[in-house]
């Protein structure tokens, strides 16, 4: 007697999981450049490989723009899982923020040049915040576990404090200033010791008075 049928799964050959990967660090790099040249014609040949095998893998521009989104939110959690075991939670912080900046760099390029005017999947957008959200959770705990930020700011206010910065203008150099605008945050986040007065100004000197004649 004929047992049930089973549908076998066939993995991906390992050289089709491979295309795949460079295609997704060169759309990163590609995009993240911008310009006239950001075209998945670029892309493919920053890949090494045929504008059918990128097809291939990504059949719309849509598909490739959520691919290196959904790639670059998991590397960033997969980053603030390493980040726990810095030696300095601030600087841990600090740095994962940091390259959340560039994934923001990456984002805006993607949807100007692949002229995506808005990305209108929901279900990624709240996937992205929860990832991220969760992500700088854990390292902001452990800052302020560790008595050096303050405890009144939630994970949510980061990010979304993180992402005004990123977004407050398009013109060359906004990286520059967002990184900027970063160490500021971050700084003012930091506790001062227990006991410590704020530092003194230095005290103006006193005009010299003119005797009185």
């Amino acid at each position: 007697m004929a047992g049930p049928s089973t549908e076998i799964v066939r993995k991906p050959r390992a050289d089709a999981v491979r295309n795949r990967e460079r295609v997704l660090e060169a759309a990163k790099a590609v995009f993240s450049a911008g310009g006239s040249e950001a075209s998945l014609e670029a892309v493919a040949r920053q890949a090494g490989v045929g504008i059918g095998t990128l097809y291939r893998h990504f059949p719309t521009r849509e598909a490739l723009f959520e691919a290196v989104y959904r790639r670059e939110v998991e590397q960033l959690g997969d980053l603030a899982e390493q980040l726990q075991c810095a030696p300095e939670p601030v600087e841990a912080l600090r740095r994962w923020m940091r390259a959340n900046v560039e994934f923001v760099a990456t984002k805006k390029g993607m949807i100007s040049a692949l002229a995506l005017v808005a990305h209108g999947s929901t279900e990624l957008h709240a996937y992205s915040f929860d990832r991220l959200t969760k992500a700088i959770g854990t390292l902001l705990a452990r800052a302020v576990a560790a008595g050096e930020i303050r405890g009144d700011i939630s994970a949510e206010d980061v990010l979304r404090a993180l992402i005004g910065m990123c977004y407050m203008h398009d013109q060359p150099g906004w990286q520059a200033t967002a990184l900027r605008l970063l160490d500021v945050f971050v700084d003012g986040l930091r506790l001062r010791p227990a006991g410590k007065p704020p530092a003194a100004k230095p005290a103006r000197k006193k005009a010299a008075r003119k005797p009185a004649r």
